[in-house]
């Protein structure tokens, strides 16, 4: 059972309401003259994760978004973008109507900072923090630049990996504010790094079964209104845990690698220094 808290309400809700095997998500981007930015690319962000906790929890997903009438060079460019974040994509994308208002069915909708509220309709809301004030200690560019032509070097300077970023920003409860600086997103790298380099030394030693108290937690967090912060600080205490083998470390980061879409499994096959 997935549960999460409806904004409106503050109480949490389980999703599907019914039951079902198919959870409908449907993500909200603002109308407005700003362009498109890192606060929306959370608002997606946000609906990957909780699509892919469903699937973690044996339920089918279906996302969809619903934006503005972006000319092709900028709906391109979001595409890029979505890609770059490691964002699956959406399964139909809809328009907003001239009025600024959109009459779309779904059991959750991520509604981006900035939504109206009258954008979603029926089911659970949930809004995400902005993404801000944003940075710029290393050009981390604002909602009006993102889709400018080399936006993504300009959020990953000097060859950052963009998931780096997802990191940063899976770091950070959907609701709270984030911001992009250069310290912190220096700090994801490092982290990313580090993970890829253990998962590949972990993964030359035998499989072992994923600790069941790390699986019955990570399960409950996610389950609980997307605990995606309290699965990160789950991984970073497993790293030093003498009692857990390496085999059974790499099993849970892969395994729980399906739900954060960091692509942890990378370095598997390269040569690497095998862990003590």
């Amino acid at each position: 059972m997935l549960r999460i808290v409806d904004t409106r309400t503050g109480h949490l809700v389980e999703i599907p309401p019914v039951r079902r095997h198919l959870l409908s998500i449907c993500v909200h981007l603002p109308v407005g003259d700003a362009g498109i930015g890192m606060t929306d690319l959370r608002a997606l962000l946000v609906g990957d994760a909780l699509a892919r906790t469903a699937e973690l929890h044996g339920l089918q997903s279906r996302t969809f978004l619903t934006a503005p009438d972006l000319p092709r060079e900028q709906a391109e460019a979001l595409d890029r973008a979505m890609s770059a974040l490691g964002v699956h994509p959406p399964a139909r994308v809809g328009v907003h109507h001239p009025n600024g208002t959109l009459r779309a069915a779904a059991d959750v909708h991520v509604c981006a900072y900035g939504t109206a509220a009258q954008d979603a309709v029926g089911g659970v809301r949930i809004d995400v923090g902005e993404v801000g004030p944003v940075s710029r200690e290393k050009g981390v560019p604002d909602r009006a630049h993102l889709l400018a032509p080399g936006f993504l070097d300009a959020v990953a300077p000097e060859g950052t990996d963009p998931l780096a970023v997802r990191l940063l920003m899976l770091g950070h409860a959907y609701r709270t504010p984030v911001t992009v600086a250069g310290t912190a997103l220096e700090e994801a790298r490092r982290t990313l790094g580090d993970w890829r380099e253990l998962v590949a030394d972990w993964a030359q030693e035998p499989s072992r079964p994923i600790p069941a108290d790390v699986l019955r937690h990570a399960r409950t967090v996610l389950a609980d209104d997307l605990g995606v912060p309290a699965v990160l600080d789950a991984l970073v205490t497993l790293v030093t845990r003498a009692d857990v083998p390496a085999g059974a470390k790499f099993e849970t980061f892969a395994f729980l690698d399906r739900v954060l879409g960091l692509d942890l499994a990378r370095e598997v096959g390269h040569q690497h220094r095998a862990a003590p």
